[in-house]
């Protein structure tokens, strides 16, 4: 953690709460069902385990998890970009995201879509003051299988039209994986290419399950698979190609990459340059749901108050060390929470 020093990062994180940042994408509801184990019934139909639900939690994830990892670093003002349905799982979604303190104005309540749902029953010890989660059971998800509507993607374009100038930064994050069935269609991202060629220097960061190579103009944050399948790579991963992936990868965008390697940190390419900023190991148990989250709202952030890029990844990897110590949520990481990791890091704790 050479890279960031706590007086540097105090002057980083003093100037976050000017920044206006947009987030462009997929946002989903994260429903939780906590269910004590201890109340299991069995059903008289099927013979089957009914769960017993003793406590709900509405989150905004996907794109919203990076909106509440930004409002938790302390970015003043959070501008939604994107869409719901017309459900009761988009009131939640809405509740959530207001709770966080976002901005809406560009956020559409589309009739005829569903809100994109993650459902996650989880087992809870529930004879404990803080019920802390003991498992995640299956998933339930939502998403919409059919193509997003041209007349529900101008208007996010418009949306985004509006906005890009007035925004210090942007995260573009897309989770759907079927093509074209979330905010970041082709035809958004060719619009936001457009907008990235007249704003050569603007801090975008692109995030994408599926389409990472298809971010033109952007700054790039795949994961080693994404990587991979954006360059058709077939062999078997390892450091050395995902060094070259990499700078590949920038090379072709003129943009810095952050490639992420789980425990093995996160390489930093800037054209032929590639550097690797280790990882925070941190005690189990641990959760890495939502890890690529926080780095993506960390990076986007720091590079937004002029931090140097591999700064930008080490203050990724301490953020991520902190959510993934939070069990059974997709978690956030404080300005204060963040200075006590890089003090125990610098320790050697």
């Amino acid at each position: 953690m050479s890279e960031l020093t706590p007086s540097r990062l105090r002057t980083l994180l003093a100037d976050y709460s000017s920044l206006r940042v947009g987030v462009v994408g997929d946002f989903f509801l994260d429903a939780y069902f906590d269910c004590d184990p201890e109340l299991d019934e069995t059903s008289l139909e099927t013979g089957r385990s009914c769960y017993q639900v003793v406590r709900h939690r509405r989150q905004a994830g996907a794109a919203g998890t990076v909106a509440a990892n930004l409002r938790a670093l302390g970015v003043g003002k959070v501008e939604a970009i994107g869409y719901c349905g017309d459900d009761g799982e988009g009131y939640e979604l809405r509740r959530a995201m207001h709770k966080l303190g976002l901005d809406t104005a560009g956020f559409i309540t589309a009739p005829g879509r569903f809100t994109p749902t993650y459902g996650k029953p989880c087992y809870i010890d529930n004879s404990k003051r803080d019920r802390p989660v003991l498992q995640e059971l299956q998933r339930l998800d939502t998403k919409n299988r059919r193509p997003t509507p041209v007349k529900l993607q101008n208007e996010i374009i418009a949306h985004i039209h509006d906005r890009i100038a007035h925004w210090d930064a942007v995260v573009l994050l897309d989770q759907v994986s079927e093509t074209n069935c979330g905010v970041l269609t082709g035809r958004v991202r060719r619009a936001l290419a457009t907008a990235l060629v007249a704003r050569p220097q603007f801090i975008a960061l692109a995030d994408s399950r599926e389409r990472i190579g298809l971010f033109k103009g952007a700054i790039l944050k795949p994961n080693q698979q994404e990587a991979m399948a954006a360059l058709n790579y077939r062999g078997r991963p390892s450091l050395k190609t995902a060094r070259d992936h990499a700078k590949t990868l920038s090379l072709r965008t003129g943009r810095p990459v952050f490639l992420t390697l789980g425990a093995q940190g996160i390489l930093v390419a800037e054209g032929d340059a590639v550097k690797r900023v280790p990882a925070v190991h941190v005690a189990e148990p641990i959760d890495i749901v939502g890890a690529g989250d926080a780095c993506s709202a960390a990076i986007t952030t720091a590079l937004a108050v002029g931090a140097h890029a591999t700064e930008a990844a080490t203050l990724a990897s301490l953020a991520a060390s902190i959510t993934i110590q939070q069990l059974g949520t997709t978690g956030t990481a404080s300005p204060r929470q963040i200075h006590r990791r890089l003090q125990e890091v610098r320790r050697g704790l």
